[in-house]
């Protein structure tokens, strides 16, 4: 397994945010393209943080209980050590992380930090599997 690679399983155009969206457009662009959260990248695309569907449920709901509205994506991410990975990265190894409680969504960024993509536990599964079949169809 040790061809695969991170490249050849990424999604490459996931959906991303910019710090200034407000969370319900965040919420909208989640529920439509069925992502469980993204990057959040500056105007060079460059990773800011990240944003998850437990991040937007927390801030509508706290939005919600005060009767407001208005949080923005930069009031609710996580700005933290983004948990990353780079495009050329072995599948395996990745899987491997991914068994320790890590995120399940991964940005993969460049060398100069600017998103590529992002690779999901099932884009992980899919690989694997699509391995073993390969395996299994040639023994």
């Amino acid at each position: 397994m040790q061809s695969l690679k991170v490249v050849d399983y990424m999604n490459r155009h996931p959906v991303s945010f910019k710090p200034e969206m407000t969370i319900e457009a965040a919420v909208d662009l989640l529920l439509q393209t069925g992502q469980r959260g993204g990057p959040v990248v500056d105007a060079e695309r460059k990773l800011v943080g990240f944003l998850s569907e437990q991040d937007c449920l927390a801030a509508m709901l706290r939005d919600t209980y005060h009767n407001e509205q208005g949080a923005s994506v930069a009031d609710c991410m996580y700005r933290g050590e983004v948990v990353t990975v780079d495009a050329e990265s072995n599948i395996t190894d990745l899987a491997q992380h991914m068994t320790n409680n890590r995120p399940k969504i991964y940005p993969v960024i460049d060398t100069e930090r600017q998103v590529v993509g992002v690779i999901t536990r099932t884009d992980v599964l899919r690989a694997i599997d699509a391995h073993l079949g390969d395996n299994y169809c040639h023994n």
